[in-house]
């Protein structure tokens, strides 16, 4: 069973989440998520225990236990495609803003006016 972990210490290793989650049972793999970019880890990881039971029982035991002043989460990973999907819109080029149309930068937003449009080099009248 894979099992996912959040809320981890940024200092947390593989190693050290292997270890928490060998104490009840065969692990095995555990990996911590990093950043691209940084390298820095991300504070959530997954944890694969090959016995059911034993995935169980660590889930059972491990959710909210304390890990270096913060509560673990710990539940069973739903496969990507059974994740919620995010709502869209907002930021760079997405939908909202105040004035206009579509908001962000290039659709509606700051020099969008009540014509829509608009953005940072879009059409539209407003704030040019």
């Amino acid at each position: 069973m894979n099992i996912y972990v959040a809320n981890l210490p940024y200092s947390t290793t593989d190693d050290q989440l292997r270890e928490t989650f060998e104490a009840h049972g065969e692990v095995s793999s555990a990996t911590v998520i990093k950043d691209r970019e940084t390298g820095r880890s991300r504070g959530f990881g997954f944890v694969e225990m090959p016995d059911d039971a034993q995935a169980e029982a660590a889930i059972e035991a491990l959710h909210d236990m304390d890990m270096g002043g913060r509560p673990l989460t710990v539940n069973k990973a739903r496969p990507r495609g059974e994740r919620p999907q995010r709502s869209g819109g907002g930021g760079y080029g997405g939908g909202g803003g105040n004035r206009g149309g579509g908001g962000g930068y290039g659709g509606g937003g700051y020099g969008g006016g009540n014509r829509g449009g608009g953005g940072y080099g879009g059409g539209g009248g407003g704030y040019r």
